[in-house]
C-alpha cells in the first residue's frame, strides 16, 4: 500500500495554545522551561493527531515557536552581529523576531515579508559578503530522537539550502547565493548527524523550484545537492504552491531519492513528472490541497493517484497533500456549531491526513474506502447546486460591469485640488492606519456579548466609549487625519465578511500569520452580495465628535479575497468582482454619512500575484480593476486612501499607481525604507506615507528615529507628497507604547514641516 505522510503540520494547537504560552512568557509571566513544555506537548500531540488521522509517516522540525526561517537562519548561526551582546539564545530569537528595547539594548526586528504567495510572515534573514555559518543548534536531532521515543515513524524537515538564500537579503548588496559554498557544509554536518540518529529519509523543502529561477539559480541547486549527494539519508526534495515547469528537468537530475509535487496547484504536470522521474525515486504526489478548507474532490484527486500508481507501484508513491498543512485550521471536529451541510463540505488538517489515508486505501482495493469516496462525491455535487451558494443578482451586477465602472469622475490632478481645498491639511500631513488597540476590556466586552452576557445596548455603549477615547488620544497627540480606531472589529476580514451574504465562520478555525499572531479566515462559499451598510455608523460616531477629518476604513476587495477561505467553484477573479461592487456601495454610504475620506485597504495586493512572471499581467489586470470598481464611484473631493504592508511593491509600482488612489500608506520602518527604491526609477504621482515605526515590535522609537526615516524618504518623494503615518494598524500593541510613539511620531513631522516651510 502506498505511504501516507505530510510535509507540516499547524503548530498553534487546537486553542492557540503556543500563541497563550508565548505570550504570556514575553509579559513575565512564565518562564523558558514553561514554554518549552508547552512546545513539546504541543509536538506530541499533533504527531498523535496525525498518525490517528492515517499518516504512516509524521513530520519533525515543521515545529516552530515563531518561524521556520528564523529557525534555519539560527540553526546555521546566520545571527546579526548586533543581536549576540544579549547571550541568551531565546532572547536572541525573539530579539530578531521582535525587537529588543530594554536593558541597555535597543534592537529592531530584521525584516518580516510574506512567504510565497501566502497570508504568512516569515523573517527575512539578513546576510553579508563572508558570512559564516556553521551548525549551532540540534532541533532537528532532538525532535527525531522525541518522534522516535515516542513510537512515531518520523521524517526532519529542514527549509533548503537555495531556498533559504533567495528569501534571504544582504545587508551589503552581495549576491546571497554566493555564500552557498559557505553554508552547505552546515548542511552536510546536520545531515550527516540526522543519518547517525538513524533518520531514514530527510525533507528538505526547495519551493524555489516553482519560481523564475535565472542560470545562477539553477546552478545553485544543482551545486547545492551534488555537495549534499551521500551523507546518509535518503533526501525528499519537497516543492509546492505550484508547477516545476520549466525546472522540472533541473529537479529531475539532482541526486535525490525522491520529489514531491503539487498537484492541486498544477494537477497538469503529473505526467511531465512521472515521465522526468528516474528509475529507483519516489514520487510524493500532493493531491488535498494544504491551503484552503474544501474537502478533495475524488474526481479530480483519485485518477492522478491511479495514473502514478500503475506508473510506480506502491513501494516508490506517497501521498500527501500539496504543500504543509501550516495554511489551515487543525480539526474539523471542533467545530460544534457549523451548519452541517457546510460543515460537510470541509477538511481541516486532521481530515486532509484522513481524505490522503482513504485515496491511499482505495487505490489498494479496500471497499470501505470506496464508499466513502462515492459519499464524497454527492456532497461535492451537493455543493456546487445548493441555495446557499447561488445568488443570480450578485452575477448579475458582476456581467453588467463596464469600463466606466473603474475609472473616477476626475483625474488626480482636478481630484488633489479639490481636496486640498476641502481638508486644508498641512504639509507631511500625519495619521494612522487605522486601528487601535484591542484592550483586554474591550475583548472581554465582546465575548460577554457573543455568549450573551452583554445585550446589544450594552455592547454598543462600550464600542462608543472605546472610538471616543480613540478620538481624544488622537487630538491630543495632534493627528491631522484621525481614525476611530476600529472598536467594533475582531479581524479586518472576518469583520466584514459577517456582515456580507456568501460567508461562514468558524469557532476554532485559526491560522498562524506570524510568530503569536493568529487569524481565523472566513468561508466565502457563496456569491457576494451586501445586505446593508457595514461601517457607517461607526464612522459617523467617530465623525461627530470631531472637526478634524475621520478616515472611513474598508478592507480591500483582494485582501478579503486572499485572507478568506474562498470557494473553488467559481473564477477567483469573478469573486473579487462580487467583493468589489458590495465594497463601492460602502463607500458611497460613507460619502452620503459626511465621511470625506475612505480608506481601502490592499495589502495583500503583491501577495496575490502568481508565482511566475508571465502569469502577472492577467492577475494585476483583474485586482486593480477590482479596486478600482470599489472605489470609482466615489466623488473628486473625496479622498481615497489605500494601505499595503510587509510584502515587496518594487516590482509592480506600475500597478500600485494603477490602482488611482489619492494616497497610498506602506510598510518602510523595518526596511529602513528600501522599499522606497522603486520612486527613484518610478515617480509615484499621488501621496504616499512611508511608515515610521514598526508596530510589530514592542520597540518604541525616538522622535529622532523617525525624523531620519522621514529625510531618507525626502530624498526620493516631493514633500508635498509625504504622509507621516506608521507601518500598519496599531491592533495589536499596547496603548501606552501607542501613545508615546504617535506623540515621537507628531514631533518628528513638525520638525520637518517647520524645516521645509523656513526653507
Amino acid at each position: 500500500m502506498s505511504t501516507v505522510t505530510l510535509l507540516g503540520f499547524p503548530r498553534i494547537g487546537r486553542r492557540r495554545e503556543l500563541k497563550k504560552a508565548l505570550e504570556a512568557y514575553w509579559r513575565g509571566e512564565s518562564d523558558a522551561a514553561a514554554l518549552a513544555e508547552t512546545a513539546r506537548t504541543l509536538r506530541h500531540r499533533h504527531w498523535t493527531l496525525a498518525r490517528d488521522a492515517g499518516a504512516d509517516v509524521v513530520p519533525v522540525n515543521d515545529f516552530s515557536l515563531y518561524d521556520h526561517v528564523l529557525d534555519t537562519a539560527v540553526l546555521f548561526d546566520a545571527v546579526p552581529e548586533r543581536y549576540r551582546a544579549l547571550g541568551d539564545p531565546l532572547a536572541i530569537y525573539f530579539a530578531m523576531a521582535r525587537g529588543h528595547a530594554r536593558d541597555g539594548h535597543d534592537l529592531p526586528a530584521l525584516e518580516m515579508t510574506k512567504w510565497f504567495d501566502t497570508n504568512y510572515h516569515y523573517l527575512v534573514p539578513e546576510l553579508h559578503a563572508g558570512q559564516r555559518f556553521r551548525l549551532a543548534g540540534d532541533a532537528p536531532l532532538a525532535q527525531l530522537r522525541e518522534a522516535r521515543a515516542a513510537g512515531h515513524a518520523a521524517r526532519p524537515v529542514l527549509l533548503g539550502p537555495v531556498s533559504f538564500l533567495l528569501l534571504s537579503k544582504t545587508v551589503d548588496g552581495s549576491a546571497p547565493l554566493d555564500l552557498l559554498d559557505a553554508l552547505v557544509p552546515a548542511y552536510r554536518a546536520l545531515l550527516d548527524g540526522l543519518h547517525a540518529e538513524g533518520a531514514e529519509w530527510v525533507q528538505i523543502d526547495e519551493p524555489c523550484l516553482v519560481l523564475d529561477l535565472d542560470p545562477a539559480a539553477r546552478a545553485a541547486c544543482a551545486r547545492a545537492y551534488a555537495a549534499l549527494a551521500g551523507t546518509g539519508p535518503r533526501l525528499l526534495l519537497a516543492t509546492y504552491f505550484g508547477a516545476l515547469g520549466d525546472n522540472l528537468d533541473l529537479a529531475a537530475r539532482l541526486p535525490v531519492a525522491g520529489l514531491h509535487v503539487d498537484l492541486v496547484r498544477a494537477p497538469g504536470q503529473l505526467d511531465a513528472v512521472l515521465n522526468a522521474l528516474p528509475p529507483s525515486a519516489t514520487l510524493s504526489l500532493g493531491v488535498v490541497d494544504g491551503r484552503n478548507v474544501w474537502a478533495a474532490d475524488p474526481d479530480r484527486a483519485l485518477p492522478l493517484v491511479e495514473r502514478a500508481r500503475a506508473r510506480l507501484g506502491d513501494d516508490r508513491l506517497w501521498i500527501a497533500p500539496s504543500c504543509s498543512l501550516l495554511h489551515v485550521p487543525i480539526d474539523l471536529d471542533e467545530e460544534t456549531r457549523l451548519d452541517p451541510e457546510l460543515k460537510g463540505w470541509l477538511a481541516f488538517a486532521r481530515q486532509k491526513i484522513a481524505e490522503c489515508r482513504c485515496l491511499a486505501d482505495a487505490v489498494a482495493g479496500d471497499l470501505g474506502a470506496r464508499a466513502a469516496l462515492d459519499h464524497r462525491r454527492a456532497l461535492v455535487a451537493q455543493r456546487r447546486s445548493a441555495a446557499r451558494v447561488l445568488r443570480p443578482e450578485a452575477r448579475e451586477r458582476v456581467a453588467a460591469l463596464d469600463a466606466a465602472s473603474t475609472w473616477r469622475s476626475a483625474d488626480l490632478d482636478t481630484r488633489r485640488r479639490l481636496q486640498a481645498e476641502r481638508f486644508g491639511l498641512p504639509l507631511l500631513p500625519t495619521t494612522t492606519i487605522g486601528s487601535f488597540p484591542q484592550t483586554p476590556a474591550l475583548r472581554a466586552a465582546r465575548a460577554a456579548h457573543r455568549a450573551g452576557r452583554l445585550d446589544d445596548a450594552g455592547y454598543a455603549g462600550v464600542l462608543r466609549d472605546e472610538i471616543a477615547h480613540a478620538i481624544r488620544v488622537q487630538e491630543a497627540l495632534g493627528l491631522d487625519v484621525l481614525v476611530h480606531g476600529e472598536a467594533e472589529r475582531n479581524d479586518m476580514v472576518e469583520y466584514f465578511g459577517e456582515q456580507l451574504d456568501g460567508f461562514a465562520f468558524t469557532r476554532q478555525g485559526w491560522v498562524q500569520s506570524y510568530g503569536s499572531r493568529c487569524v481565523k479566515p472566513p468561508i466565502l462559499f457563496g456569491d457576494v452580495a451586501r445586505p446593508a451598510p457595514m461601517t457607517v455608523a461607526w464612522s459617523r460616531h467617530a465623525q461627530s465628535l470631531t472637526a478634524r477629518p475621520v478616515k472611513g476604513m474598508l478592507t480591500g476587495p483582494v485582501t478579503v479575497l486572499q485572507w478568506s477561505f474562498v470557494r473553488d467553484d467559481l473564477p477567483r477573479e469573478a469573486v473579487c468582482r462580487q467583493l468589489a461592487l458590495a465594497l463601492r456601495d460602502e463607500v458611497g454610504d460613507l460619502e452620503a454619512a459626511g465621511i470625506g475620506i475612505v480608506q481601502i485597504d490592499e495589502p495583500a495586493l503583491r501577495e496575490g500575484l502568481p508565482l511566475r512572471r508571465a502569469d502577472w499581467p492577467a492577475y494585476l489586470d483583474w485586482a486593480v480593476a477590482c479596486f478600482r470598481i470599489a472605489a470609482g464611484g466615489a466623488a473628486p473631493a473625496t479622498q481615497i486612501h489605500t494601505h499595503m504592508c510587509y510584502a515587496e511593491f518594487n516590482d509592480i509600482i506600475e500597478a500600485v499607481a494603477a490602482l488611482d488612489a489619492d494616497v497610498i500608506s506602506i510598510e518602510t520602518s523595518r526596511s529602513r525604507m528600501q522599499l522606497l527604491d522603486a520612486f527613484v526609477r518610478f515617480r509615484y504621482p499621488a501621496g504616499i506615507g512611508p511608515g515610521v515605526y514598526d508596530i510589530h515590535s514592542p520597540r518604541v522609537p525616538d522622535a529622532a528615529e523617525m525624523q531620519a526615516l522621514l529625510e531618507r524618504a525626502l530624498e526620493v518623494l516631493d514633500p508635498a507628497q509625504v504622509w507621516v503615518n506608521p507601518d500598519c494598524g496599531l491592533k495589536t500593541r499596547g496603548w501606552p507604547e501607542v501613545e508615546a510613539a504617535l506623540a515621537h511620531m507628531v514631533a518628528a513631522a513638525r520638525t520637518l514641516r517647520a524645516a521645509l516651510v523656513a526653507a
